[in-house]
């Protein structure tokens, strides 16, 4: 829309994507970790009492998960106590003792009730956490739409949409889903590991201490393979931005591509991108792959040591054979909870990474509130009042200057000048997308920052040369015009905009859905739907912004007549570059660099013969 803003702006940055979730990947740091980590749990304070049953809920999974090997240690030393007891009556002639199955047995029912114990308090664990997450993130998600209605519009000046895209979807993604599946991980495997380790001690000091000499092997192994994975996983990434960016570059610009025969080139580039993409991520998974099987030869030293050392405490007598089987199924399961707990901190940093940037969205200056004593114009004529407007997007850099513009309820005041000038930003400063650095701008005599707002906002009607549309039925787009309108009103409006017929065309009618990037109907019907969107709207004050720059000749015809249907009776401004449009405006206001230079009616305009005359001559003599 504006001219002095970077209409442009590329979307193949998406922000950042989640956690990377593995190993040796290359993990997001947010630059305050404590302080965001501190306020993102904050958010969890309204569900504290939930979290809290989460948090005890986790605690008795774990424990009554642990304590199960260690109970059926005790029935392997019973059934081989059995054994042992029948080979001896054997040996010595004796009658056969019978195994006592009853005993076996009860164990087996107490291990069946520790397990469905442990998976009830799981279940509920993961059905009060997913309420808490979504809560959570409901809120968060809340807050942040309800921050991106009360920004300003230079808060979206300086940023991409795909910026902005990513923090609303990844970002909040990426807390909802730590906040549902790592969090209770890290709980769950902080408390395994320390179970384990109390287990493990209740059986055997020595053995413990053996497990325990093999973590620091654990971690520099993982610590050599992340080191080594972690530059292919970087160089992953970036080729894979590079190849989004082309996909989208070549997608969106398909026809020029083929129009100038580079599809050849394109391809190639493709290649070249796809080829450093499939290297780096080749070397990035083969060697973050090589993990897993390092930890488990690790972990099998650690089993060899254990079981040679648990066979000589069995012979002498110092320990069972059914709590040697119950500590090296510990040792075993002390593993993957050391590896949880390592990735999970990283998914944490990159969650905090993403928090940091919702939070700072949050912190961003709001939009000037309206005055206490607001006031809402009843009855507007239109008349507006520019009083030695000052106004710079940049305190340095200034852009408009002392402008002093009176206009009459009813007059159309057209605005020319080059690209660059201030055109737009006029009408911006008008209904108050911005605040002015000095002046004032008064609607009926009254200073606009004393008008609510909404109210002031819903005194003007817009058709701009870059049309919006939405998914939906032309009835539905036309209708955003004004809440509560009816049909009747709708297709009254359409015929006011010469809309109609072509509508009617249409095999749905009014019923028929606009796609997303409304491509089904030409520039010129888009038009004509924004200006039947404007009719219904019935605004007091009407910004025309180069309306028909973008259609042929007859299509410009039946716009202008929709137009004049439209600025019958009410104050309109009209941006143009075709100065044919505007030669029966009351009032001219020609602008370069950021000031008036100008003003009169066309034949007054003309015959000053100075840079009106110039623009003007360059479009029509020849």
């Amino acid at each position: 829309m504006s001219e002095e803003r970077n209409a442009d702006k590329s979307k193949k940055g998406f922000g950042s994507g989640g956690p990377m979730g593995s190993l040796g990947k290359p993990v997001e740091k947010a630059k305050n970790f404590k302080g965001t980590f501190f306020r993102l749990l904050g958010y969890l304070k309204p569900q504290r009492i939930k979290f809290s049953i989460v948090f005890i809920a986790a605690i008795l999974s774990t424990i009554f998960s642990i304590i199960g090997p260690k109970i059926m240690g005790r029935a392997i030393t019973k059934i081989a106590e059995g054994f042992e007891a029948k080979m001896i009556a054997l040996k010595m002639h004796q009658p056969i003792p019978t195994m006592e199955f009853t005993y076996i047995g009860q164990i087996v029912f107490i291990l069946l009730g520790l397990y469905l114990i442990s998976g009830a308090f799981s279940y509920l664990q993961q059905y009060i956490m997913a309420g808490v997450a979504q809560k959570t993130v409901y809120n968060m998600r809340k807050e942040v739409d309800e921050k991106l209605s009360r920004l300003p519009l230079k808060f979206f000046d300086g940023r991409t949409h795909g910026e902005i895209l990513s923090l609303v979807t990844n970002d909040l993604d990426n807390i909802s889903t730590t906040l549902q599946q790592s969090l209770t991980q890290l709980i769950t495997s902080i408390v395994t590991i320390g179970g384990i380790i109390v287990m493990m001690l209740s059986i055997s000091l020595l053995l413990t201490l053996i497990v325990i000499l093999t973590l620091p092997l654990y971690i520099a192994v993982t610590m050599m393979i992340a080191k080594r994975s972690q530059s292919h996983f970087a160089a992953q990434q970036k080729s894979l931005g590079e190849l989004n960016g082309h996909v989208e570059e070549m997608y969106t610009g398909h026809k020029i591509v083929k129009a100038f025969g580079r599809e050849k080139e394109s391809t190639e580039t493709f290649n070249s991108i796809n080829a450093k993409l499939y290297t780096a991520g080749y070397k990035a998974q083969f060697i973050s792959g090589i993990i897993m099987p390092l930890m488990r030869f690790v972990s099998n030293l650690g089993y060899i040591i254990i079981s040679v050392v648990g066979a000589l405490f069995a012979m002498k007598g110092i320990i069972t054979i059914g709590d040697i089987l119950a500590f090296i199924q510990y040792s075993r399961q002390l593993t993957m909870p050391i590896v949880q707990t390592a990735n999970i901190v990283n998914i944490i940093q990159s969650t905090v990474a993403s928090a940091e940037r919702v939070f700072e969205l949050l912190d961003e200056e709001d939009e000037v509130p309206d005055s206490a004593d607001a006031k809402v114009i009843a009855f507007p004529k239109g008349e507006v009042k520019f009083e030695n407007v000052d106004f710079s997007y940049q305190e340095e850099v200034p852009l408009l200057k002392a402008i002093n513009i009176d206009v009459k309820q009813g007059h159309t005041i057209a605005i020319v000048g080059p690209t660059g000038a201030g055109k737009t930003t006029l009408v911006n400063l008008l209904m108050r997308f911005y605040e002015i650095n000095y002046g004032r701008i008064r609607i009926d005599g009254v200073d606009i920052r004393d008008i609510e707002r909404g109210a002031l906002r819903s005194m003007f009607g817009m058709v701009l040369q870059d049309t919006w549309l939405f998914n939906g039925t032309i009835m539905e787009n036309i209708a955003y015009g004004r809440e509560g309108a009816t049909e009747e009103e709708v297709i009254q409006a359409t015929r006011a905009a010469h809309a109609h017929h072509f509508i009617k065309t249409l095999p749905d009618g009014y019923n028929t859905i606009i796609n997303e990037e409304a491509s089904n109907i030409s520039q010129g019907q888009k038009q004509l739907l924004t200006i039947a969107r404007a009719i219904l709207a019935d605004p007091t004050i009407l910004i025309l912004d180069e309306a028909t720059s973008s259609v042929d000749s007859r299509t410009e015809v039946y716009i202008q007549r929709a137009m004049t249907e439209l600025m019958h009776g009410r104050t309109s401004f009209v941006i143009a570059h075709r100065l044919s449009t505007i030669r029966e405006a009351e009032l001219i206001l020609v602008m370069n660099k950021g000031s008036i230079i100008e003003m009169g009616n066309h034949k007054e305009l003309l015959a000053q013969n100075c840079f009106y005359a110039d623009l003007y001559n360059s479009q029509f003599v020849g």
